[in-house]
């Protein structure tokens, strides 16, 4: 190499590294930059949605997973029949003493429970307790069922739900 190549070398190489550097910086300040704005500030906390009230009714399938968390029963319906879905399909509050009579127990959120329907006539004779166990994941329908083959007494009863030994809610009905 001639001493006049080198001399046009040396500024372009100057240049290059100079361009380098300058470039590394600013690739370096762009990343913190990032990182400033994308990085959540210490005292920030995400919002986690409450849990609906227990005593809010069901509005249907769309509500399915509005509590992802521990069961709550959402509603007691009774009536004389029940369909597969264990919903009740002819509700009512009153009953002819040969009916079968059924409770729909509606659940809301996940995991396992126990439930217990105790059925109690006037003065709190207890005609019927049954308890079962589920496994919800978002809203669950359980039903209940009492019958006599020789016909019920006429007069008042009470069925009383508790959920995990806890009594949740209660229904008043009659045979006449």
């Amino acid at each position: 190499m001639t001493i006049n190549q080198r001399n046009l070398r040396r500024p372009l190489l100057l240049a290059a590294a100079l361009s380098a550097a300058l470039g590394l910086g600013a690739c370096h300040k762009t990343d913190d930059n990032n990182a400033a704005t994308t990085m959540p500030p210490a005292a920030a906390t995400v919002a986690t949605p409450a849990a609906p009230a227990t005593s809010a009714p069901a509005t249907g399938m769309n509500d399915m997973n509005a509590n992802n968390g521990a069961v709550t029963v959402a509603s007691v319906d009774l009536g004389s029949k029940v369909g597969a879905d264990n919903r009740i399909t002819a509700a009512g509050d009153s009953f002819a003493p040969s009916d079968s009579i059924y409770a729909t127990v509606l659940t809301n959120g996940s995991g396992s429970a126990k439930l217990d329907a105790k059925w109690t006539y006037q003065d709190g004779q207890v005609v019927h307790e049954d308890s079962k166990t589920i496994n919800a994941n978002g809203q669950e329908a359980t039903s209940f069922m009492i019958s006599k083959p020789g016909g019920f007494p006429a007069g008042s009863y009470k069925l009383t739900v508790s959920l995990n030994g806890s009594q949740v809610a209660s229904k008043d009905f009659t045979v006449k």
